[in-house]
């Protein structure tokens, strides 16, 4: 692949391979502004890949060097990501400065990325995420407008679509074994979400980072039959 080298000193070591692969988008008014931050050593942050949206592929950190682009973070019963993921950066105003759709140059820059790193590292589908996985409390992106569906149609990450599950809605401020449930297997799915039986402001934060990524048709924090359903069709994919 071609890339612009555009290193940032803003790295250290790594401590073991990494193994998970984490999206984001800029959330900065235009690319060269969020190119300048991540090379910015004040800034102290930045990712290993910037994808403009002309499709244009910045380099900025070597992928054997710890990046800072995760913060604090969680997935599958690891903290602390950056030590073992590597990020990319997507060009996009992100929800503060005017949030849109993806270009489709972009997007088929992101998912040769991927396919490049991929030969690289073993990095299994279901350790493609974003940002608002791994934070959902503090992160929201790269967001609803992100087609993880095209991405996993290319043969990158999961996706699952399924029939509404029965049963009503589960909502904040519900208790018992269907949400206690729901909190297990958003756990197993790899979400900080440790079962309770309590429908919390958090449980509700990571249903809405559920539904960001595989059920981006309505963001609500609601567990209804279609979220229910497609949590199950991607633990039963073996997520």
């Amino acid at each position: 692949m071609e890339f612009i080298e555009a290193p940032s000193p803003n790295f250290d070591a790594r401590t073991a391979p990494p193994d998970l692969l984490v999206l984001h988008y800029t959330g900065m008014p235009t690319g060269p502004e969020a190119l300048d931050r991540l090379r910015d050593p004040e800034a102290r942050v930045s990712s290993h890949y910037l994808v403009e949206e002309d499709g244009r592929i910045f380099r900025l950190v070597p992928e054997e060097r710890r990046a800072w682009h995760a913060g604090v973070s969680f997935w599958k019963g690891q903290s602390g990501l950056n030590a073992t993921s590597i990020g990319i950066e997507i060009v996009n105003p992100g929800h503060e400065f005017g949030y849109r759709p993806f270009p489709d140059a972009q997007i088929a820059a992101v998912i040769a990325l991927v396919a490049d790193i991929r030969t690289r590292w073993m990095i299994e589908d279901g350790r493609i995420v974003g940002h608002s996985d791994i934070a959902p409390d503090r992160k929201i992106d790269p967001g609803e407008l992100f087609p993880w569906k095209r991405l996993a149609e290319a043969g990158h990450g999961l996706w699952a679509e399924a029939p509404a599950a029965p049963g009503a809605p589960l909502a904040e401020g519900e208790t018992g074994a269907g949400v206690f449930a729901l909190q297990a297997g958003l756990t197993r799915l790899g979400y900080d979400c440790a079962p309770s039986g309590d429908y919390d402001a958090h449980t509700a934060t990571v249903v809405g980072a559920f539904q960001r990524h595989w059920r981006p048709e309505r963001v609500d924090g609601i567990a209804d039959g279609e979220t229910r359903a497609r949590l199950i069709a991607l633990l039963r994919q073996g997520a």
